[in-house]
Protein backbone atom coordinates (compact mmCIF):
# COMPACT_ATOMS: atom_id res chain seq x y z
CA UNK A 1 0.00 0.00 0.00
CA UNK A 2 1.24 3.21 -0.79
CA UNK A 3 2.27 5.86 1.86
CA UNK A 4 -0.34 7.98 0.98
CA UNK A 5 -2.92 5.73 1.38
CA UNK A 6 -1.88 4.59 5.12
CA UNK A 7 -1.74 8.17 5.88
CA UNK A 8 -5.40 8.56 4.32
CA UNK A 9 -6.43 5.34 6.19
CA UNK A 10 -4.60 6.54 9.51
CA UNK A 11 -6.74 9.53 9.29
CA UNK A 12 -9.96 8.19 8.96
CA UNK A 13 -9.55 5.92 11.92
CA UNK A 14 -9.15 8.96 13.86
CA UNK A 15 -11.83 10.41 11.97
CA UNK A 16 -13.70 7.87 13.37
CA UNK A 17 -12.48 7.47 16.49
CA UNK A 18 -13.03 11.13 17.54
CA UNK A 19 -16.37 10.84 16.04
CA UNK A 20 -17.58 7.99 18.31
CA UNK A 21 -15.91 10.01 21.19
CA UNK A 22 -18.91 12.69 20.16
CA UNK A 23 -21.05 10.30 20.45
CA UNK A 24 -21.49 9.95 16.99
CA UNK A 25 -22.52 6.42 15.62
CA UNK A 26 -20.47 5.18 12.67
CA UNK A 27 -22.54 3.24 10.26
CA UNK A 28 -20.55 3.13 7.36
CA UNK A 29 -17.12 3.49 6.53
CA UNK A 30 -15.52 3.74 2.73
CA UNK A 31 -19.20 3.23 1.71
CA UNK A 32 -18.24 3.16 -2.06
CA UNK A 33 -21.47 3.20 -5.53
CA UNK A 34 -20.59 3.71 -8.99
CA UNK A 35 -20.41 7.92 -7.95
CA UNK A 36 -18.08 7.27 -5.75
CA UNK A 37 -17.22 6.59 -2.02
CA UNK A 38 -18.18 8.40 1.52
CA UNK A 39 -15.55 8.05 4.05
CA UNK A 40 -18.12 8.48 7.17
CA UNK A 41 -21.19 7.80 7.32
CA UNK A 42 -23.08 8.12 10.75
CA UNK A 43 -25.51 9.51 13.26
CA UNK A 44 -25.63 12.08 15.44
CA UNK A 45 -28.69 13.63 17.72
CA UNK A 46 -30.87 13.27 14.81
CA UNK A 47 -28.88 13.91 12.04
CA UNK A 48 -27.37 11.48 9.42
CA UNK A 49 -23.95 12.83 8.82
CA UNK A 50 -22.18 12.26 5.39
CA UNK A 51 -18.00 13.07 7.08
CA UNK A 52 -15.38 13.50 4.21
CA UNK A 53 -11.86 13.05 5.83
CA UNK A 54 -8.75 14.77 4.48
CA UNK A 55 -5.52 13.78 6.31
CA UNK A 56 -2.26 15.32 5.08
CA UNK A 57 1.11 15.64 6.64
CA UNK A 58 1.42 19.75 6.44
CA UNK A 59 -0.38 22.70 5.29
CA UNK A 60 2.64 23.59 3.34
CA UNK A 61 0.18 22.80 -0.16
CA UNK A 62 -2.82 24.52 1.80
CA UNK A 63 -5.17 23.39 4.31
CA UNK A 64 -6.72 20.10 3.69
CA UNK A 65 -10.05 21.11 3.88
CA UNK A 66 -9.59 23.69 0.61
CA UNK A 67 -9.49 20.20 -0.99
CA UNK A 68 -13.43 20.70 -0.90
CA UNK A 69 -14.46 22.97 -3.25
CA UNK A 70 -18.20 23.10 -4.38
CA UNK A 71 -17.67 20.62 -7.09
CA UNK A 72 -16.46 18.05 -4.31
CA UNK A 73 -19.35 19.33 -2.10
CA UNK A 74 -21.94 18.69 -4.80
CA UNK A 75 -20.66 15.12 -5.32
CA UNK A 76 -20.77 14.65 -1.39
CA UNK A 77 -24.46 15.39 -1.48
CA UNK A 78 -25.00 13.08 -4.59
CA UNK A 79 -23.35 10.24 -2.29
CA UNK A 80 -25.24 11.05 0.43
CA UNK A 81 -28.13 10.49 -1.23
CA UNK A 82 -27.33 7.55 -2.80
CA UNK A 83 -26.83 5.97 0.26
CA UNK A 84 -30.38 6.95 1.73
CA UNK A 85 -31.56 5.74 -1.80
CA UNK A 86 -29.18 2.30 -0.86
CA UNK A 87 -29.87 2.49 3.04
CA UNK A 88 -34.17 3.63 3.52
CA UNK A 89 -34.58 1.99 6.83
CA UNK A 90 -31.64 3.02 8.42
CA UNK A 91 -32.07 6.57 7.15
CA UNK A 92 -35.65 7.28 7.87
CA UNK A 93 -36.83 10.32 10.45
CA UNK A 94 -33.18 11.99 9.86
CA UNK A 95 -31.86 15.44 8.97
CA UNK A 96 -28.93 15.01 6.90
CA UNK A 97 -25.77 16.79 6.82
CA UNK A 98 -22.26 16.39 4.68
CA UNK A 99 -19.37 17.25 7.51
CA UNK A 100 -15.48 17.25 7.07
CA UNK A 101 -12.57 16.27 9.12
CA UNK A 102 -9.05 17.46 8.36
CA UNK A 103 -5.97 15.87 10.06
CA UNK A 104 -2.50 17.43 9.67
CA UNK A 105 0.58 16.06 11.27
CA UNK A 106 3.58 13.62 9.97
CA UNK A 107 1.20 11.08 12.33
CA UNK A 108 -2.21 11.45 11.73
CA UNK A 109 -2.95 9.91 15.34
CA UNK A 110 -1.67 12.84 17.04
CA UNK A 111 -1.81 15.51 14.59
CA UNK A 112 -4.13 18.59 15.07
CA UNK A 113 -7.85 17.67 13.91
CA UNK A 114 -10.32 20.38 12.82
CA UNK A 115 -14.50 18.97 12.37
CA UNK A 116 -16.60 21.34 10.15
CA UNK A 117 -20.52 20.83 10.60
CA UNK A 118 -23.16 21.34 7.85
CA UNK A 119 -21.22 22.45 4.93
Amino acid sequence: MAAKDELGRAGEQRAARYLQNRGYEILARNWRCSQGEIDIVAVASGWLCVVEVKTRTSAAFGHPLDAIDSRKLGRLWHLAYAWIAAHPDRARGLALRVEAISIIGADPASGEIEHLVDL
